[in-house]
């Protein structure tokens, strides 16, 4: 038991977590929300075209599933998360600065293969540090990842304003100003005394790719995070070809992060199996991507926008959630690792082919980012009983 003197100490690191990382996933996410709808706006201003676009675009989630698995597992054998945030981060920074000096399409593939080797380790590794301060300081994940969302819907709105003030080809200075304060950000993340530091089980990882309740909610959420690749890769092209300003086309992308940030905001009142949330998430995917394929009005667009909340934050939450349940707490980075690379291999795949079909089919893409969370629904729906029968045990480590 505490003494009172400890109570507030342990009250001042608890609240000084929580705001340094909601600082962090402040700083990452407005990179992301500028550089995932105005790199492709920024690729295509250079002169690359569609089908190179697709080939870029694909970079970071082959890389998920080709290096960052080994990435996670190191910093997790040498109990380094928090540093390999920080080296990941300005890795990201800098390989950004040399990749806005290029304009050739292969010297652009090869500079932004390296940057993301480097880049994409930092969500699963921040996620495993949030984690693991969740368990340890009795937070909810939620609250705090809304904040990242914000920022997100922030940094979008900034660059889209910028897009109708500044030249299409600058847009890669406002992604590097991001990154260099996500570093800055990264310096405030507090050291966590590791709950699962235990010996490295030589066959830890093996044990885990044998659950096969693991693998049904990595898969699912696969599917379904996947789904939104050509809509990630081809929605600002696309609705600037319709004649939508670049502020319009920021706005629709905030509708969808504000939609998120509610649900992340309400996730500690919700009472449904993470399963279920995953499979309302899928649902509300395939909802999503049909009303997007049929070219709708501005009004719908944006109706449909706001089922972000629902086919990203309803997945992401049930994923993380079921992460939680199933994945010991010393293996948790190795078990992010795991997610992110499986997610990585099939949103490589669906990248490459979104840009020939888009290519040729247009707006029909969706139709196929349909049918993908549909898959992705019904698998976690058939895992329920599983799911739900064999939680975490205290053998496993949780």
């Amino acid at each position: 038991m505490q003494s009172e003197s400890q109570i507030p100490i342990a009250a001042a690191k608890k609240r000084r977590f929580a705001v340094n990382l909601a600082l962090f996933y402040s700083a990452f996410f407005a990179v992301l929300g500028t550089h995932m709808p105005f790199f492709p706006v920024w690729l295509k201003a250079i002169g690359i075209d569609a089908a190179w676009i697709g080939l870029i675009n694909a970079l970071p989630a082959i890389t998920r599933f080709t290096t960052l698995p080994q990435v996670t597992a190191f910093a997790e054998k040498r109990h380094a998360i928090r540093g390999g945030i920080m080296v990941s981060v300005l890795a990201t920074a800098i390989g950004f600065s040399v990749l806005g000096l290029q304009q050739q399409p292969l010297a652009l593939f090869l500079i932004y293969a390296l940057t993301c080797m480097m880049w994409t380790p930092t969500m699963p590794l921040t996620d495993a540090y949030a984690l693991r301060g969740v368990a340890r300081y009795g937070l909810d994940y939620g609250p705090l990842r809304l904040w990242g969302s914000a920022a997100f819907a922030a940094g979008s709105l900034a660059c889209g304003y910028l897009v109708d003030s500044i030249a299409p080809r600058d847009l890669i200075w406002v992604i590097v100003g991001w990154a260099v304060v996500a570093v800055l950000a990264s310096l405030l993340l507090q050291p966590l005394d590791d709950l699962g530091r235990r010996a490295p089980e030589r066959h830890a990882g093996k044990a885990l790719l044998r659950d096969a309740g693991f693998w049904a909610v990595i898969a699912s959420a696969a599917l379904i995070q996947s789904s939104h690749i050509a809509f990630y890769t081809f929605s600002a092209i696309n609705w600037q070809l319709h004649g939508l300003s670049g502020l319009t086309i920021a706005a629709l992308w905030t509708l969808g992060v504000i939609a998120e940030i509610v649900v992340f905001a309400l996730s500690p009142r919700f009472s449904l199996h993470p399963s279920t949330l995953m499979a309302i998430g899928g649902l509300s995917a395939v909802v999503r991507w049909i009303v997007t394929a049929s070219e709708p009005p501005l009004a719908l667009l944006a109706i449909a926008q706001l089922g972000h909340g629902f086919s990203f934050g309803m997945t992401i939450l049930g994923t993380m959630n079921l992460l939680v349940q199933r994945v010991p707490a010393h293996q948790i980075a190795r078990g992010q690792g795991y997610y992110a690379a499986c997610n990585g291999l099939l949103g490589a795949t669906t990248s490459i082919a979104s840009g020939a079909i888009y290519a040729r089919y247009g707006e029909g893409v969706y139709y196929v980012m349909a049918a993908m969370a549909a898959a992705g629904a019904a698998l976690i729906w058939s895992a329920r009983h599983r799911l739900k029968a064999q939680p975490q045990s205290e053998a496993s480590g949780g």
